[in-house]
């Protein structure tokens, strides 16, 4: 069994798995990976059914390996941990899609070109959360009142996310109102239509930005606010940063052919929103719970094991009421659909 490193700052002490070889086998496998994806995307192509399965099978097995790789190395708590703040990180990627969807149909995004918008925005992803979880290490390590904050912040989003689903308020972009977006059209000239995959062409002895560039800066800029609510979101099931990492970049990896395969059904997830701010709200007060735990022993704390049977239940739950919700909706698009 590997043995388990302690990160000691300010006498605070950070347990965690991450050996440097363990973490840097990880980031190579990762960085690997996004090479190929890179490399798949280079000649752009429309996406089929079976070519998106694929994928999300690979991309669903690999981390389920890596956990029973954790679970064979350093116990079953560390592994479920992962398990744990995998599926949670997963579930709240496939909120992310609705933004993504609205951005490509709101960019008139060719559906070649679909997947390689999306392979950016994971790849600025990745770099984001990574950045985002370095802070909140030292943030666990620095503040006491740490998770208090990372609680009210997901708190605050729960309450958010169920009033918007509560009063009917459906998920909008409006690209004239992004500041990435107008801060690139103040700087730099625009192409009219898309030029395959590049993001800058050459204009009358001009650099100039395609429609590709403005849309991969929108995705980027959205990736950074859901990195505000993902990180503290999976510190509140697992203190380990090199976890939290790995659970952040599988969920990720596996993004954009997720999307291809969910793209038909994500209409009818109408009870989504509901289910993850349960969860969050969750998280939030297990969050609270444990930094009052620490206060006074004799508050409760809820293990991991927990959240992973609620995280499950809520997830099935909103799944099976959302399906049944919309069966009007799959019959009228069998009804409307075209006949061979």
């Amino acid at each position: 069994m590997s043995p388990t490193l302690s990160v000691l700052a300010n006498s605070t002490v950070i347990e965690t798995i991450g050996t440097p070889w363990l973490w840097g086998g990880t980031i190579a496998v990762v960085l690997a990976l996004l090479v190929l994806d890179f490399a798949l995307t280079r000649r752009p192509h429309e996406v089929s059914m079976r070519e998106a399965i694929g994928w999300t099978v690979f991309y669903i097995a690999l981390p389920v390996a890596f956990g029973f790789f954790i679970w064979a190395n350093n116990g079953s708590t560390p592994a479920v941990e992962f398990f744990t703040g995998y599926l949670l990180e997963k579930s709240l990627s496939v909120d992310n899609l609705f933004i993504f969807m609205l951005l490509l149909s709101a960019f008139a995004v060719p559906k070649v070109l679909a997947q390689r918008v999306l392979l950016f925005g994971i790849a600025g992803a990745l770099v984001l959360r990574g950045i985002f979880i370095a802070l909140g290490a030292a943030a666990l390590a620095n503040l006491d009142w740490a998770f208090l904050l990372f609680g009210v912040i997901l708190l605050i989003t729960a309450v958010k996310l169920l009033a918007d689903a509560a009063g009917g308020h459906e998920q909008e972009v409006d690209i004239s109102s992004m500041k990435s977006v107008r801060l690139m059209r103040r700087f730099w000239p625009i192409t009219d239509d898309y030029r395959g995959t590049k993001l800058t062409v050459r204009e009358a002895g001009k650099r100039a930005l395609t429609p590709l560039a403005l849309v991969v800066a929108a995705v980027m800029a959205t990736d950074l606010v859901f990195a505000v609510d993902s990180v503290p979101a999976v510190y509140g099931v697992t203190g380990d940063p090199f976890l939290v990492f790995a659970t952040n970049a599988f969920a990720l990896l596996g993004l954009r052919a997720l999307y291809f395969v969910l793209h038909a059904a994500l209409s009818r997830l109408v009870h989504l929103a509901y289910g993850l701010a349960v969860i969050l709200a969750f998280i939030g007060v297990k969050l609270v719970l444990h930094w009052a735990h620490g206060i006074w022993s004799g508050v409760p704390q809820i293990p991991t094991a927990t959240s992973l049977v609620v995280i499950v239940v809520v997830l099935a739950t909103v799944t099976f009421t959302s399906l049944r919700a919309t069966r009007g909706q799959e019959q009228s698009d069998d009804v409307d659909a075209p006949t061979a």
